[in-house]
């Protein structure tokens, strides 16, 4: 019995973790979106670009709204 608790209590708690540790990476892979290609040659320093699709469209919807709400005062 290992750490106190009987087998199958402890098989069930270990199922549950690694369940809840994939689940976990999958959704930061939903998130950020890796790209997970292998380029030929690699980047220097400074190139390589990474960006957060959340981010990136709430950027734009903050742009898009001072836009329209500069054009409402010219109006």
């Amino acid at each position: 019995m290992p750490a106190g608790v009987s087998w199958p209590r402890y098989l069930r708690m270990l199922g549950a973790s690694v369940l809840a540790m994939f689940a976990g990476a999958q959704a930061v892979h939903q998130y950020y979106l890796p790209d997970l290609t292998i380029p030929e040659v690699p980047p220097k320093p400074g190139e390589l670009r990474t960006e957060l699709r959340g981010y990136k469209a709430r950027e734009e919807a903050t742009a898009m709204l001072k836009q329209l709400k500069a054009e409402e005062k010219v109006d």
